[in-house]
């Protein structure tokens, strides 16, 4: 057992901090209350410390991505098939990656990881713990979406291969979708009669989860007319989804807010690479969390290291965002985001001992994380 004890707590429930001790045993929190006592507890006296549930990350490409090898050797994009529907990204992550340290060090504690955007549909995320050697071990949740992509990425990459517009993307992600209902009816109509099951198709098995809205399409989409048909598709075939990027949110606030989905924003701390970044904007998350929206801020790493996600939410304060709206970005939002909000995202009993301990508000550079614990134990 282990007591967190003394420290002004911020648990990404309750607006207002207060101070009081934490009692974690075999990996869980067991208590929130002032003055616990238990005997034969380490203790881990945070008094003048500020504590925070572990940071958690709605979409990222770490563990993919390798620290230090280069785009050759990354593992975050199929570059032989616009459609890839069936690659799981749990098999591509290194648990061993450099970046993962300096995320867990950062007080970065969940991870949403998975395919990039150079595909029309890229595969599944993964929801991992960034400690451990196998990351079948590291796994909070093996597949939380299918991600698909609008925009400028699938036309780039596939523009020699036949996908050279935005139509050509659209109606690719609709034709996978119907031939995969089309497919689920024939399962269902053939029931436990294995010769009348159609042929297995290991990429119309693999969109089956996200025609039950078992899982979201996770939508990657920075320019506002892409956000639209993706709602429109989304609603075509009633599938769940989520929206990623939004870069141009801001521009259309009112109407993401009458869609009820949820956001991941970001990658921010770039240069606009592109045409559809060119109204990226620091005011976009907090301009979207006023008018109502689910928000979570997102790096995207690499593109922005793991390790700043705090700084991120710090940025957006200063663009204007409610700085409890950014705790909630990078905290309990981004674990509603990734259906994980179970066990992570917040300071309650019963959820992951995920907690991070800092000598101040960690949106602030000068900020120092004085203790991580992942599962109830300092990383």
């Amino acid at each position: 057992m282990l007591i967190i004890k003394g420290g002004l707590i911020h648990n990404a429930i309750d607006r207002e901090p207060f101070i009081a001790d934490i009692l974690i045993d075999e990996g869980k929190i067991v208590k929130i209350e002032k003055e616990i006592v238990s005997e034969g507890a380490e203790v881990f006296d945070a008094t003048g410390l500020e504590v925070y549930p572990g940071f958690v990350e709605a979409h990222c490409h770490t563990g993919l991505d390798g620290y230090g090898i280069g785009y050759e050797g990354a593992d975050y994009n199929e570059m032989n098939d616009i459609v890839a529907c069936h690659l799981r990204g749990m098999d591509g992550i290194e648990p061993r990656d450099q970046a993962l340290v300096e995320a867990r060090e950062a007080g970065v504690t969940t991870l949403c990881a998975g395919p990039g955007s150079a595909n029309v549909l890229g595969g599944t995320f993964v929801v991992y713990k960034p400690v451990g050697n196998r990351i079948d071990n590291m796994i909070v949740k093996p597949e939380v979406a299918m991600k698909c992509a609008f925009g400028e990425n699938p036309k780039r990459c596939y523009r020699e291969k036949g996908n050279s517009s935005r139509m050509t993307t659209a109606a690719r992600l609709r034709e996978m979708l119907f031939k995969a209902r089309e497919y689920q009816q024939k399962l269902e109509r053939a029931g436990d009669d294995a010769e009348k099951r159609p042929a297995f198709d290991m990429k119309l098995n693999a969109m089956l989860p996200v025609l039950r809205k078992e899982m979201p399409l996770k939508a990657h989409a920075h320019q506002a007319d892409d956000f639209f048909t993706a709602l429109r598709i989304a609603r075509e075939f009633d599938v769940d989804i989520t929206l990623e990027h939004v870069t141009e949110g801001h521009l259309v606030a009112d109407e993401l807010a009458k869609e009820n989905v949820m956001l991941a924003v970001g990658p921010t701390l770039t240069h606009a690479t592109k045409f559809e970044l060119r109204n990226k904007s620091w005011e976009t998350p907090g301009v979207l969390a006023k008018a109502g929206c689910h928000v979570s801020i997102i790096t995207d790493a690499p593109v922005i290291p793991q390790k700043y996600l705090p700084l991120c939410a710090g940025l957006a304060v200063k663009a204007g965002m409610d700085p409890f709206d950014a705790l909630k970005a990078i905290t309990i939002n981004p674990a509603e985001h990734a259906r994980v909000a179970d066990r992570v995202g917040s300071l309650e009993v019963g959820k992951d001992a995920d907690v991070v301990v800092t000598n101040g508000c960690p949106f602030e550079v000068s900020t120092e994380v004085k203790a991580v614990f992942i599962d109830g134990v300092r990383v």
